[in-house]
């Protein structure tokens, strides 16, 4: 189906929802939804974006920016993830108990609000992902529009640039919690210096990035494009020489490159559920 038929598609069912807050993070699809929606429904919707310790704050400005040049009813919540009973121990199912978390807070707000429905920005390809955040999302009746609309990634790129959204080519990014392998304990320090080495590799020009956390050593992840970059000795030295002072002894870089989900390519043998308390 053409993006611009599922545009049509996507219009009618926000239409049909009357009103709605949307968990806006920032990212190219939730900013999406959010435009979008605010288009077909106005002051009927609010954009809600959680600040913890596993959203940089690079992402936080870039989504204040946006709401407010558009004048988007906007709030801001605390969702501090490590306060949550098991999630520092990081399980297999730690995105079902952040996702709870965070959807229980927003269906608590709209509530006050007389808003009928809490959103997320969920897309067709989502469901091709191990994302143990949608049992949340369904178990609190949060509705996903993009996904029901058959929207893709693909989709909405196309869609965003012709809005002239500025985040229609900006590279995916999931919360910092998941550059750790599943077991491996998470603090707020780890976390920090995920971030920082992170932002030097944007600053040094990198755009897809990920440094997963694999306890004394970094496993640099960047688009296959980008991979080359590395082939200079400078850049080499200037990277192992800043992660060693962020905690990392060894500093490595993934072969393959960055691809969605590299930490859920290895599960055997792993059952560490926490219960939800």
């Amino acid at each position: 189906m053409d993006a611009r038929v599922k545009l049509e598609t996507l219009k009618n069912h926000l239409k049909s929802l009357e009103s709605l807050a949307i968990a806006f993070s920032g990212g190219t699809d939730s900013t999406f939804l959010l435009k979008v929606a605010y288009d077909v429904l106005g002051e009927n919707i609010l954009a809600v974006t959680a600040r913890s310790s596993t959203y940089p704050e690079r992402e936080f400005a870039e989504a204040v920016e946006f709401v407010e040049r558009h004048r988007i009813p906007h709030r801001v919540i605390v969702s501090e993830e490590l306060e949550i009973e098991g999630f520092s121990e990081n399980p297999l199912n730690r995105c079902y108990l952040c996702k709870h978390e965070l959807f229980s807070k927003i269906v608590g707000l709209a509530n006050e609000r007389n808003l009928k429905h809490v959103a997320d920005g969920s897309n067709f390809d989502d469901l091709d992902d191990f994302r143990p955040g949608a049992k949340a999302a369904s178990e609190l009746g949060i509705v996903s529009p993009l996904r029901e609309a058959g929207m893709t990634k693909a989709n909405i790129r196309i869609l965003s640039k012709e809005m002239n959204l500025p985040t229609w080519n900006k590279p995916a990014f999931a919360c910092l919690s998941s550059r750790f392998p599943y077991g491996q304990k998470i603090t707020r320090e780890k976390l920090l210096a995920v971030d920082r080495a992170e932002q030097f590799l944007f600053d040094a020009g990198f755009r897809q990035v990920r440094v997963r956390h694999h306890g004394n050593m970094a496993r640099i992840e960047v688009s296959a494009e980008e991979r080359v970059k590395f082939f200079e000795k400078g850049l080499m030295d200037k990277v192992h020489d800043e992660f060693k002072k962020l905690g990392f002894t060894y500093t490595a870089l993934d072969l393959k490159g960055y691809r969605t989900g590299s930490m859920n390519e290895d599960m055997t043998g792993l059952d560490f559920i926490h219960p939800l308390i």
